[in-house]
C-alpha cells in the first residue's frame, strides 16, 4: 500500500508496466502448457484433469512445476509437431525426395557442388 499512497509516479508506472508484463507472460506459458497437456497421449484422462487441477488451484506454482518436471517432454512434443507440420506441408506442395535427390545428382554432374558435399546433403534428404 506504500507506493499506491504517493499517487501516479513513476515507480508506480514501473511496478504496473511490471505486474502486467508478469501477468501476460504468466498467462501465455498456461496456454502453452494447456495445450501441450491436451496434446500428449502418454497420460490418462486422469492424469490430465489432476494437472488442470492442480494448475488452476496453484497457478504460478503449477505451471513452474509442469515446466521443470515436464519441459524435455514439451521440446520432444514441440520438435515432433513442427516435423509433422512440415512433412504435411510438403505433401501439399509436392516436395518429394526423390525430386530432390534427383536435382542433387544434377548439380554434382555439372560440378556446382562435390562428391563429399553431394554425399552429406543426400544423407540429409534421406
Amino acid at each position: 500500500m506504500f507506493f499506491f499512497q504517493e499517487g501516479f509516479t513513476y515507480r508506480n508506472f514501473l511496478v504496473d508496466v511490471l505486474s502486467i508484463f508478469v501477468f501476460v507472460v504468466w498467462f501465455w506459458l498456461l496456454i502453452v502448457i494447456f495445450g501441450d497437456l491436451f496434446r500428449r497421449r502418454d497420460i490418462s484422462g486422469w492424469g490430465k484433469a489432476l494437472w488442470v487441477i492442480g494448475l488452476v488451484l496453484f497457478s504460478y506454482l503449477g505451471v513452474l512445476v509442469y515446466l521443470i518436471t515436464q519441459g524435455r517432454g514439451m521440446a520432444e512434443r514441440n520438435a515432433q509437431q513442427a516435423q509433422q507440420a512440415r512433412e504435411e506441408l510438403r505433401r501439399v506442395v509436392g516436395y518429394s525426395v526423390a525430386d530432390e535427390i534427383t536435382k542433387l545428382d544434377q548439380l554434382k554432374k555439372s560440378g556446382s557442388i562435390t562428391a563429399d558435399e553431394y554425399g552429406r546433403l543426400r544423407a540429409k534428404l534421406v
